[in-house]
């Protein structure tokens, strides 16, 4: 399984391509950030993050895009900016029909460090440990680009099974009744 992650932002759009499955060695395809000047109209930076994953889209073909859920922050400014760049991200891969899955920042940090309060600090030294990488990517929303490749990786199976259940059950219920 081949699995591109975005850790959205405007000022820095974190990317990373990951490949493997569940339970074997994992092993980085590609790493890097899409970077807007800040300075730049809003809908300059949104194109300028559309062709940047485009580009990694052509060039790493991946089978999913793993994106970080937007979560409610203080700041509403940042907040907006985080899902206009998601969005963005979901869009180019719907475009090509690879499937998208949203992954909150807590889901992420408990599947690659074992704890959903883990630091920066904490993501990227996993980071390194699981890709057996000489040195933390930079700057750490490439690091967090890749935890959230590793973390589809890892929930996907289970993810996929829990829908497969849910379907069945449904097919299976008559109409009008609830189990």
């Amino acid at each position: 399984m081949r699995v591109l992650g975005v850790d959205p932002g405007l000022t820095r759009c974190g990317v990373g391509v990951v490949e493997g499955v569940a339970g074997r060695p994992l092993t980085m395809v590609g790493v890097g950030v899409v970077r807007t000047p800040a300075d730049a109209e809003l809908s300059h930076r949104l194109v300028a993050i559309e062709q940047g994953i485009e580009q990694w889209l052509d060039e790493h073909r991946p089978e999913f895009v793993a994106v970080e859920r937007v979560f409610s922050q203080h700041n509403v400014r940042t907040v907006m900016g985080t899902a206009q760049a998601s969005a963005v991200a979901m869009l180019c891969a719907a475009r090509r029909g690879i499937p998208v899955a949203l992954h909150t920042p807590s889901e992420v940090k408990a599947a690659v460090t074992g704890s959903g309060r883990a630091d920066k600090a904490q993501i990227g030294a996993m980071v390194t440990r699981l890709l057996r990488l000489s040195a933390p990517p930079k700057p750490a929303d490439a690091a967090d680009a890749l935890a959230l490749a590793i973390c589809h990786i890892w929930r996907a199976p289970a993810q996929n099974r829990l829908q497969q259940a849910v379907a069945l059950h449904a097919a299976n219920t008559p109409k009008g009744r609830t189990a």
